[in-house]
């Protein structure tokens, strides 16, 4: 760590700005709103920086720097452009050991400023180390979009709370749960939605219900978690990993994913192993009930989307016969997810107008499927858990009138670093998966939208990190 970090109480300090242009006024809000006593020392100075001299907040000594302008502040700060004014500032300020900062300088700077996320009293800084501030200013941006504009109003509440919440509960892992609870539930929304007597309403019933013992029970998220590239999450995906005690997980959710987890969350793998019958839904359901019972939050992660071949409906099923809260939280399903990944687009007005999602390891027999409406054209077929199944999903879809040469394309561990595309025909369908040695996870598209992204440039590759591999052998399996 470079440099560490630090809030300063500035409030009725005396602080030095050097410098009068338009970055210097940009410091100056910053110290002003901190409740610094701002003097500045600049020939000449912004329409900004003078509002500020004529409001009262700020006093102008209308020169160059000297040296001893730095005596009796607690914080310099120099915003001239002029390297050798930033020089002479740094090293007054050195020689009286107070701190200074020169903008864009890191060379004489002594400290550096954030890039700031304000939610007063909720103050989110980032920094780069002053190594590409750049940087630094985009993610702030990027966290500005997860913060709502009144996160602070809801700092204030809780502030307003936390005196009497001591006084309740005596015991701090009560008071723990109680405030995780205040800002987990309801009273974060109502706050933001500008409702504040409701949310003093709720924060006094979750202290009623706490102080009396009658709030053990937990809640579950049904969670999605994509396709397995971790930045395909959502948002809301990762704020319940964050918030849950314990994390269920599938087999096939990647590691790059549960490391987002909260850390002192505890990960228990419920994921099913085809042809193995440890790990059932049955008992997944009967864990997540039981746990869910017993006070926990817990958050089972599913790949893709928990209600799209996810089998999330029976786990509600489960928890709503049970009587407990759960949540569901969609998730980019593999369908869309890797083809996207691959350049194919499912629907296209020229080549699909409806899509089918399909898997092939249902609870029944794949020849109870409705093969006449499957084998339609110009529509898409994106099939889930097929690997197994290729034989018979190819002579079924042609025996029911899909041609032969219907384009197809093999999406194997879509959107992950590893992802490979194998494309063919229908009719070529089994040998394309032996040939090729394809091994589950893997999408199957099939319909003439698999035509597309197979051109795409070496460019387009390398910008998408993604290995792609084509092929469409010549020779086609003849159906009997």
């Amino acid at each position: 760590m470079d440099y560490f970090p630090a809030f300063l109480n500035l409030d009725g300090k005396a602080c030095l700005l050097v410098g009068g242009g338009s970055i210097a006024a940009r410091k100056a809000r910053l110290l002003e709103s901190a409740g610094a006593r701002l003097t500045i020392v600049s020939p000449e100075i912004t329409s900004a920086l003078h509002s500020l001299v004529v409001g009262g907040l700020a006093r102008h000594i209308r020169r160059r720097f000297r040296p001893g302008d730095v005596d009796g502040h607690w914080l310099v700060v120099s915003a001239t452009g002029d390297e050798a004014v930033e020089r002479s500032v740094a090293e007054a300020a050195e020689k009286q050991g107070i701190f200074c900062n020169a903008v864009d300088d890191r060379d004489n700077c002594s400290f550096i400023t954030p890039a700031i996320v304000d939610r007063s009293p909720i103050v989110v800084a980032i920094s780069s180390g002053g190594s590409a501030p750049v940087l630094a200013r985009r993610i702030r941006t990027q966290i500005e979009t997860l913060l709502p504009a009144r996160l602070g109003d809801v700092a204030r509440l809780a502030a307003h709370w936390r005196k009497h919440a001591a006084h309740v509960l005596k015991d701090f892992g009560s008071r723990l749960k109680f405030w995780e609870k205040v800002f987990d539930g309801r009273v974060e929304q109502l706050v933001v939605d500008g409702q504040v007597d409701d949310a003093e309403q709720a924060i006094a019933d979750l202290l009623a219900r706490a102080d009396s013992g009658t709030d053990g029970r937990g809640i579950a998220w049904l969670v999605g978690a994509g396709p397995g590239d971790p930045d395909l999450l959502t948002i809301k995906a990762l704020q319940a990993m964050q918030r849950a005690d314990l994390i269920l997980h599938d087999r096939l959710v990647s590691t790059e994913i549960l490391a987002l987890a909260r850390r002192d969350a505890e990960l228990i793998s419920v994921g099913k192993t085809p042809g193995c019958v440890t790990n059932s839904q049955e008992s997944t359901n009967e864990l997540l009930v039981r746990l869910v019972r017993e006070g926990n939050r817990v958050c089972r992660l599913k790949g893709g989307d928990p209600f799209i071949f996810g089998r999330g409906g029976e786990e509600a099923e489960a928890l709503d016969a049970a009587g407990l809260p759960y949540s569901v939280v969609p998730g980019i399903t593999a369908a869309a997810g890797c083809a996207a990944a691959a350049g194919i687009p499912l629907t296209h007005r020229d080549a699909a107008q409806s899509l089918v999602l399909l898997t092939a390891h249902g609870k029944h027999s794949i020849d109870t499927l409705d093969w006449p409406s499957l084998a339609r054209d110009r529509q898409t077929l994106a099939v889930y858990m097929g690997v197994q199944k290729f034989p018979q999903l190819m002579r079924k879809l042609i025996e029911h009138g899909r041609l032969a040469d219907t384009p197809v394309a093999i999406i194997e561990r879509g959107t992950l670093a590893d992802q490979r595309v194998v494309r063919g025909t229908l009719g070529q369908l089994s040998m394309l998966a032996t040939a090729y040695g394809i091994r589950p996870p893997a999408m199957l598209i099939i319909g003439e939208v698999a035509r597309f992204g197979a051109n795409a440039t070496d460019e387009q590759r390398r910008q998408s990190t993604r290995t792609f591999e084509y092929s469409t052998p010549k020779s086609a399996i003849q159906i009997a």
